[in-house]
């Protein structure tokens, strides 16, 4: 889990292009939409196409998307349920 984090933080601020933002910026339960890195809804569009394209994750309603995005911890655990399926 912990490596699905780390690669997760580093595929958030490449697909984001978040400028002077390093992995280690990102707690692993720190709120992303709407905390500090200051995501938006934007942002978070460009993130589900990332899942789609690299892990093969939809997030196919608001409510599952509120709980995917909610830290990069609970990203990795719908990641880990969901890939492949």
């Amino acid at each position: 889990m912990e490596n699905l984090i780390a690669e997760l933080k580093d595929k958030i601020i490449a697909t984001l292009s978040l400028l002077d933002v390093t992995p280690e910026d990102i707690g692993d339960d720190t709120q992303l939409v709407g905390g500090d890195l200051g995501i938006d809804s934007i942002d978070v569009l460009e993130l589900v196409l990332m899942l789609e394209k690299d892990y093969g994750v939809k997030i196919e309603s608001k409510d599952m998307g509120v709980q995917a995005f909610a830290s990069v911890r609970a990203l990795a655990e719908f990641v880990g349920k969901n890939r492949g399926k």
